[in-house]
């Protein structure tokens, strides 16, 4: 019995010792800027033959094979059954073969890049689960390199450990241990110094002894949905890792077309328990999915839970068909275009308009005019027009008019209105008072040309007198003003 149990560590012993120094996998992947070797290992036993020569072949695709020596290639270096790559590069990927006598052996070679702004590559972690509270131990150990390292370094995270000298972390695990650790052996070689890394993603668990899962929110929800738009619903639980985790969407005809289930998320909380989550999304939603019960389940051994969705349509909604909304949007704007118009049109012509308002509506503003018999008869008028001539503009009437303007510019009880029967520019006296009037006030009669009776002059001349009650037509005959060039 001893002798058995002796052999079976004998060949543990044998094969770990193997498997760390040999290169059996047919699949390599190697870190970039590293050094990397291969190494044959032939676990039958080998006759003696000491004519055996070994070589070692690159396959260099359409040109066959090329056969490797230090000479042509600087970075390479070979003794014995080793192929050592100081350090290996991306072109270094490809088919290699060792042959000696009889035996050859072949691996595939792939070199990868480490992550950016990382110390590692990830596609070389080596995944170590933990439960919390139990042993967690981490050491560098690497047989082919750890004789020639001259130094050796835990870090995690990228972040040397303090106060580790040889290279091994062993505690009962935290949450707060979880991490990257990566080890690093400094390697000199021809001068240079190299480094070689192994990391372990280290995770660690709470307790996993199994729990009643637990779907969380209310049994029954209802949910205020818009007809063609999207939803989604998030069903959210309390379970385990391999609990069942879904949805019931299917109805007696088969899945809605418009109903898909997206997949399971989920997450470990420091405190070790696991959250899941499952959303289902429902696009375009139709009559069809409103008043369903949309159902999400979660079982395991200890249990099932179950809660349910009803889409319910918001009142009030009312979709507005597309032509009707096209329609109201042109009238909007038909609308907004004959206000403008309108708006010109009325400055354009706000005389016609006055004058047509008075006449329709029976206006007549002389009849709140006080007459006062003890008054003047400036006093007593409601305008004051002055014919602006040569004669007029005489030294007896130079009282009369500044009397005028007195009442119609200090008083304000009377308006005045300038016609131009002769041009300003040929008087040597002008009153000064007559240059503050506005200009719509001041009418420009032509004496070669006499305007006729329906002209633009005697409508700004009726527009600036005071309103009157015209009465019927034929009832008094009309008289025209008359200005005479005298």
């Amino acid at each position: 019995m001893h002798r058995i149990e002796l052999l079976l560590t004998f060949l543990m012993f044998m094969f770990t010792s193997t498997s760390e120094t040999c290169t059996l996998r047919f699949n390599i992947t190697a870190v970039r800027g590293e050094p990397f070797y291969l190494k044959y290992c032939s676990l039958a036993p080998e006759p003696k033959n000491e004519t055996a020569v070994v070589r070692w072949y690159k396959s260099s695709g359409s040109h066959g094979r090329i056969e490797l020596n230090s000479s042509s290639f600087p970075r390479i270096s070979l003794y014995d059954r080793v192929l050592e790559f100081w350090p290996v590069e991306l072109e270094d990927s490809g088919s290699y073969f060792f042959h000696m006598g009889n035996n050859t052996r072949e691996w595939k070679l792939n070199v990868i890049g480490k992550s950016k702004h990382r110390c590692f590559a990830e596609k070389l972690l080596i995944s170590k689960p933990v439960e919390v509270q139990k042993s967690l131990r981490v050491k560098c150990i690497n047989t082919h390199y750890e004789k020639l390292a001259n130094r050796t370094s835990l870090y995690k995270n990228c972040q040397e450990i303090e106060n580790n000298k040889n290279a091994v972390l062993q505690k009962n695990a935290e949450f707060e241990d979880q991490g990257y650790y990566t080890c690093v052996y400094f390697i000199p070689h021809n001068g240079k110094l190299f480094h070689v890394t192994k990391t372990y993603n280290i995770t660690v668990v709470g307790d996993r002894s199994k729990i009643t899962p637990v779907l969380l929110g209310p049994k029954l929800n209802y949910v205020k949905v818009e007809l063609g738009k999207d939803v989604k619903l998030n069903c959210s639980a309390l379970a385990n890792e391999k609990d069942a985790f879904y949805w019931n969407v299917w109805e007696e005809n088969g899945k809605e077309p418009n109903v898909h289930e997206e997949n399971v998320t989920r997450i470990r909380t420091p405190d070790g328990k696991l959250y899941a989550s499952r959303i289902l999304r429902i696009e375009n939603i139709n009559e069809k999915n409103l008043n369903f019960s949309y159902n999400c389940s979660v079982a395991s051994e200890g249990g099932t839970d179950i809660i349910s969705f009803v889409l319910l349509k918001k009142e009030g909604m009312v979709d507005i068909p597309g032509y009707v909304f096209t329609r109201g949007m042109i009238i909007a704007v038909l609308i907004s275009v004959v206000v403008v118009c309108l708006v010109i049109m009325g400055v354009i012509y706000r005389v016609d308009l006055a004058l047509f308002y008075r006449h329709f509506m029976g206006k007549d503003e002389t009849l709140t005019a006080v007459v006062d018999e003890i008054h003047s008869l400036i006093e007593k008028s409601r305008r004051l027009i002055i014919v602006l001539s040569k004669s007029y503009m005489s030294n007896e009437v130079r009282y009369e008019l500044e009397s005028g303007l007195h009442e119609a510019l200090v008083e304000r009880k009377i308006k005045v209105i300038l016609i131009e029967f002769t041009p300003v520019r040929d008087f040597v006296f002008f009153p000064q008072s007559l240059q503050l009037l506005k200009s719509h006030r001041v009418l420009k009669w032509n004496a070669d040309k006499p305007p006729s009776y329906n002209s633009r002059f005697w409508k700004n001349l009726l527009y600036l007198m005071p309103a009157k009650t015209v009465k019927p037509y034929g009832a008094e005959s009309e008289v025209l003003p008359v200005l005479s060039g005298s």
